[in-house]
């Protein structure tokens, strides 16, 4: 792929935070930009990075816990039902080990992404998790129902 697209991306991802006045830390040898923003509850943490190999760039936010065993289960039900509902991003759930996360890719490869396209992935990562984080917990936690989560979703 082009190193010089992606470096170019890289900055216009940087330019967003910029423009925004956000702190965040940046490596710009792996074009990886991080950045917390604060919730209503849990904080999210985020990691964009422009992936050169494959033209794309990727947000992925961890979710700040990890699910016990007993309710690994139940949090694999309860992401996929929210998963279906989604349009963009999507919850990734390892089973084996009870991690969490959002993850959203965009490609680069055969357009020009401006800032508008990165302040999309931002906002959008922030409203989805913040969303869900508090709930994924309250399961993870075992004060809510895997079943008390399903019908609340579809309601």
């Amino acid at each position: 792929m082009d190193a010089e697209k992606a470096k170019a991306v890289y900055e216009t991802i940087c330019s967003m935070f910029d423009d925004r006045g956000w702190h965040y830390e940046k490596d710009e040898e792996k074009l990886i930009a991080y950045c917390g923003v604060s919730g209503e509850d849990l904080p999210m943490d985020f990691i964009i990075q422009v992936r050169e190999k494959n033209g794309t760039v990727a947000l992925i936010s961890i979710l700040p816990f990890t699910v016990p065993e007993d309710k690994r289960l139940d949090m694999a039900v309860a992401v996929c039902a929210v998963n279906y509902l989604l349009v963009d991003g999507c919850f990734d759930f390892d089973i084996s080990d009870g991690q969490l996360l959002f993850r959203m890719n965009n490609s680069y490869l055969d357009v020009e992404p401006d800032m508008q396209v990165f302040r999309y992935m931002i906002n959008c990562a922030a409203t989805t998790v913040d969303e869900y984080n508090d709930k994924f917990l309250m399961i993870s936690k075992g004060y809510i129902k895997v079943s008390q989560f399903l019908a609340d979703l579809n309601n």
